[in-house]
């Protein structure tokens, strides 16, 4: 009964995905790779594939890797297709972020892609830093294979909340409750950031199970970059950024998820969300105010 259940909720949620993203179309302005990012670590592990299509990054024993955007943003929308390491992907971690690298004051927006034992679900981890402070990690259990084909992974920032999409359907949503006393990034801009490396010390239950070297190298694409941002502050200071009501993702029809995005975001709450810190009351005997506020 509770599979037909499922099944029944998941076939609903995906009826409705013409429905879920608000993206204008129009909007969206593409990135090219070589103009707007740069190899932070690791040259020799980055490189061009499917005919010079996507960027394919690279772990082994030696070294993982990573590119970040040449310029920071303040406030928009960023998605990228990322198809993950597949088969035994156990103890390795690819990320993608938005981050100020500002240290004790460092604002941050993760999805964490945390690698699997063959078989085994891929478990995305999000979390959000704002003024300094972070610990604020949920984690979703994918519900198809994100090996075996692109997958489109998008951040909306605005004044009112972030939204974290997997392929449009939101999976994550923290609101800007600084009325209420709870920290919101919003304060300073933030670069894009995507690394692959070795997380075996905590990544797949734990830190239980261990990269299998014998499976090495591992291997994450990317392609179709799209940035969507108020102003380009270089990458190397804090530069002035603004936004305005005129840009799209400040819109009314953007501050809070619509009739459809809502009931597909409930699906992944009910069925698809195996962790919540706003629920660990053994790490939090006190609730982090932003549980109480609402998120």
């Amino acid at each position: 009964m509770a599979m037909a259940k499922t099944a029944f909720f998941r076939a609903a949620v995906f009826a409705l995905l013409p429905l879920l993203s608000q993206l204008p179309p129009s909007m969206a302005r593409p990135a090219d790779f070589a103009r707007d990012f740069h190899v932070t670590w690791a040259d020799s592990h980055v490189s061009r594939t499917g005919g010079g299509a996507a960027i394919q990054l690279l772990l082994d024993r030696s070294s993982g890797c990573g590119f970040a955007s040449k310029n920071k943003l303040m406030f928009g929308h960023v998605s990228m297709k990322i198809k993950l390491i597949s088969g035994d992907s156990a103890g390795t971690v690819t990320a993608f972020y938005l981050s100020s690298e500002t240290d004790a004051i460092r604002d941050e927006l993760d999805f964490e892609f945390l690698g699997n034992r063959s078989g085994q679900p891929y478990t995305v981890q999000t979390n959000v830093y704002a003024h300094g402070k972070g610990d604020r990690e949920q984690r979703v259990n994918l519900w198809f294979d994100p090996s075996a084909d692109f997958h489109t992974y998008s951040i909306l920032w605005n004044h009112h909340h972030v939204v974290f999409f997997v392929d449009a359907i939101p999976i994550r949503v923290y609101k800007n409750n600084q009325a209420r006393g709870v920290a919101y990034p919003n304060a300073q801009p933030m670069g894009i950031y995507s690394t692959l490396w070795n997380g075996d010390d905590w990544a797949t239950r734990g830190g239980l199970e261990k990269i299998d070297w014998g499976k090495a190298p591992f291997r994450a694409y990317y392609k179709d970059f799209d940035i969507e941002a108020a102003c380009a502050a270089p990458a190397g200071g804090l530069g002035s950024c603004v936004t305005t009501a005129a840009n799209w993702w400040e819109a009314p029809s953007f501050q809070q998820l619509n009739a459809a995005q809502a009931r597909a975001y409930r699906w992944v709450r009910v069925n698809h969300l195996v962790y919540d810190y706003c629920t660990d009351r053994t790490r939090y005997p006190v609730l982090p105010p932003e549980c109480l506020a609402g998120y």
